[in-house]
């Protein structure tokens, strides 16, 4: 997977050219039926704050203009990954984007259920650093307010949600099988939060990013398996029932030795707690 892109479905030209130059296919098997790789499907209502943005002028019409996923944290805040709203992605900033939307309480994508709520306002985390993939979070204002029920509260610091082998769900309608094969209906997958020693070695430092466990986690099992993927960016993991992290990068889909990545959402919690009024960055939509 291309660090630049994070796990973010990028844009037709420069999701072709990508395709072209790096291939997006796992080094090891995957199962056919996942999502998120390795994943099942899961009705919205199983993990309501579940959310997908969505830009028809920018990626079609084929699965809701939908491009990365994000997470209700307030009735009118969603959290998502900062690299979801770079001009790599978006291909302007998001100001520019007249039909940036939240789509909430939707499990196909294809459906008429649930709403599609305009983006309001876009604030990207100014500590976020595109070279290691740090501080990976942005907050999005939304126009209308979802419903208390579709809310998920998340884990500071401390919360032993985040320790070394909990049982985690990530969830999303990224690619299913690490090759391309993008979900129009929400999937989940099962995972483990992982030690930071093992996810340093996997990833000290290199192209795909830099392993820092102050700001990140990284989750699924060591000999490959359940992972998110391209298309998941910015969706949640949600461990004891608390948001404790963002889809944000990793190496390939599934791969042994190679387990995503996550921006550590208690990072996000102190980040947001200091801002004062909101965070530096880029103005969104009314």
């Amino acid at each position: 997977m291309r660090r630049s892109f994070g796990r973010a479905l990028i844009g037709p030209l420069a999701l072709a050219a990508a395709m072209t130059a790096i291939p997006l296919v796992s080094a090891a098997p995957v199962a056919a039926d996942s999502v998120v790789v390795g994943g099942f499907p899961i009705d919205v209502s199983q993990a309501p704050w579940t959310v997908a943005l969505s830009s028809r002028d920018r990626f079609g019409g084929t699965r809701a203009g939908q491009f990365c996923g994000g997470v209700a944290i307030a009735p009118t805040a969603v959290l998502t990954a900062a690299h979801c709203l770079s001009e790599d992605v978006l291909g302007a900033p998001p100001n520019r984007v007249p039909d940036f939307r939240v789509i909430a309480g939707r499990t196909d994508l294809l459906s008429g259920e649930g709403q599609e709520i305009a983006v309001r306002d876009a604030r990207i985390n100014p500590g976020y650093d595109s070279a290691t993939n740090a501080g990976d979070f942005a907050v999005l204002t939304l126009a209308k307010s979802l419903p208390q029920s579709a809310v998920i509260g998340m884990a500071g610091a401390g919360d032993p949600a985040y320790k070394a082998g909990t049982q985690a769900l990530v969830s999303g309608w990224g690619d299913t099988t690490g090759k391309g094969a993008y979900a129009h209906r929400l999937y989940a997958a099962h995972v483990r939060v992982l030690p930071d020693d093992l996810c340093a070695r996997a990833y000290p430092s290199g192209p795909d990013g830099t392993y820092r466990a102050g700001s990140m986690l990284c989750a699924g099992e060591a000999a490959g398996g359940p992972d998110a993927c391209q298309g998941d960016s910015g969706g949640p993991l949600v461990a004891g029932g608390r948001l404790i992290g963002l889809v944000s990068w990793g190496s390939g889909c599934g791969r042994r030795g190679s387990p995503g990545v996550y921006t550590r959402v208690s990072e996000a919690v102190r980040t947001l707690e200091g801002a004062s009024g909101g965070l530096k960055g880029a103005h969104g939509h009314s």
